[in-house]
């Protein structure tokens, strides 16, 4: 989640799930800008809290059963909020639960920085109307030679590369909405042929729209559809590309089936192309055994301005036309060893899931799930499934690349 401005109410976020990514965001006059409930891991970038009564609440239950697992909270301020953090760990405590991690956050008339369990003050804050920078501090086990430690209190900081940075704070990029290029600049995969009905040979018509629409300035609309392709998919430099509520771009067929030599599904960029790409809402898949399928690889070269993915996602199996399902795939029981000879062959959904190589330079990927299925998600109850891919994200690229 990103972009996003609050204003008021008792808890104007209120937050429970497995891991997220959030960022920038705007809360003012709530009783609590962001209560935590229970996650297992939580990144907060480039918040702005200002006029709250707490900003980060993640005291839930109490502190001999918090269902907080991890927040990391960077790159962040608040301002005139009289508790920065209230937490429910406790110094001595021998669980793992309850993991804070603050780098880069800045407080402006802010009284009690962290509290703690007890009412007890981990970290003072700032004197009336004064200011405080906090470089980095974490509680929770410090994991050392000699075992976990308890701690609460500043840690050694990162080391941040001046290349990854923008000012003081890692870069950023914001999902492009293109609310001022007028419709007639935007180019249809419907329109240009495409049936996206999951079954058609889509690559040809796809193919033909990107090239045409990087050749005459224009976006690349992908309708709502499942569009299945043979051959890979070849992204020109200087596309933008939005997809229409998560349309699939799914290999199929023999091109993709030898592990041996694996194939891209969808190729950003080849070798030693340069400018810049912009990628959103869309999913990129795997139909049936595609032991050679490499869901996405990346290779344009980006300089002055950072390419950017947001919102895109490669899921391999698990969902209606995968033929990657519970029929097709049903889960190993777990007191059978997995071994090269008893492996389902064709349930072999991917090669690997993303691929940026080492010629790659200048990307910025938010929110961008790669993901292996390991339940049915059209199953009633998410039943488990066995699906196999080889790799998930091989990152040979060594700089400028955001996560």
């Amino acid at each position: 989640m990103s972009d996003l401005t609050f204003n008021g109410g008792q808890n104007a976020a209120f937050f429970g799930n497995q891991q997220f990514t959030v960022r920038n965001f705007t809360i003012s006059n709530a009783d609590n800008a962001i209560n935590m409930v229970w996650d297992w891991g939580w990144t907060f970038k480039s918040m702005t809290i200002q006029n709250c009564s707490i900003g980060l609440n993640m005291t839930n239950i109490s502190p001999s059963a918090q269902t907080v697992g991890s927040v990391t909270f960077v790159d962040s301020s608040i301002c005139n909020t009289p508790i920065g953090v209230l937490t429910s760990h406790a110094a001595n405590a021998t669980f793992t639960n309850g993991i804070l991690v603050l780098e880069n956050v800045k407080l402006q008339n802010v009284p009690t920085a962290i509290q703690g369990a007890g009412n007890t003050t981990l970290l003072p804050g700032t004197t009336p109307g004064g200011s405080l920078s906090i470089q980095t501090w974490a509680q929770g086990h410090s994991y050392t030679p000699d075992g976990p430690t308890s701690i609460a209190g500043p840690i050694s900081p990162l080391t941040r590369s001046p290349l990854l940075l923008d000012g003081d704070k890692f870069y950023e990029r914001s999902k492009p909405q293109y609310a001022d290029i007028p419709a007639t600049r935007f180019l249809s995969a419907r329109t240009a042929g495409a049936k996206g009905d999951g079954m058609t040979d889509d690559h040809g018509a796809l193919q033909a729209l990107l090239l045409k629409a990087a050749s005459t300035g224009c976006i690349v609309f992908i309708d709502s559809g499942v569009y299945r392709i043979t051959q890979t998919l070849y992204i020109p430099p200087e596309s933008k590309i939005v997809g229409e509520a998560y349309p699939v771009i799914m290999s199929s067929g023999l091109f993709f089936a030898n592990m041996q030599n694996p194939q891209p599904v969808v190729q950003v960029g080849r070798n030693g192309e340069a400018g810049c790409i912009e990628w959103s809402d869309t999913i990129v898949a795997t139909q049936g055994a595609q032991a050679g399928a490499v869901g996405i690889e990346w290779n344009i070269v980006s300089e002055a301005r950072p390419s950017g993915m947001w919102d895109v996602h490669v899921r391999i199996g698990g969902f209606a036309g995968s033929n990657l399902q519970l029929a097709d795939c049903p889960a190993t029981p777990p007191d059978i060893p997995m071994t090269s000879a008893n492996i389902n062959e064709t349930c072999i959904g991917a090669h690997t899931s993303m691929h940026v190589t080492s010629g790659a330079r200048g990307l910025y990927m938010e929110n961008v799930w790669l993901w292996t299925a390991d339940h049915d998600l059209d199953d009633p109850v998410f039943t488990n499934i066995t699906i196999y891919s080889g790799r998930g994200l091989n990152m040979q690229a060594d700089s400028r690349v955001w996560l």
